[in-house]
């Protein structure tokens, strides 16, 4: 048990003082970014496209 714990200090020892491991997490954080962004920007495109339609729907009802 020691030598698994050893060995998995020592990977991340390795992986915290290595650039590709910052490189992968700023990724990461910009891949969360972007996915929150694109959540946020779907709520507002959803009601919008809701009202466009909603509005059409009355239109053609009422003959305007």
């Amino acid at each position: 048990m020691k030598r698994i714990m050893t060995a998995m200090t020592r990977i991340v020892t390795e992986l915290w003082k290595s650039e590709e491991a910052q490189d992968l997490t700023e990724y990461a954080l910009l891949v969360v970014l972007v996915g929150l962004g694109s959540i946020l920007a779907m709520g507002s495109l959803a009601s919008a496209i809701s009202d466009a339609f909603s509005k059409a729907s009355a239109n053609i009802t009422h003959g305007t």
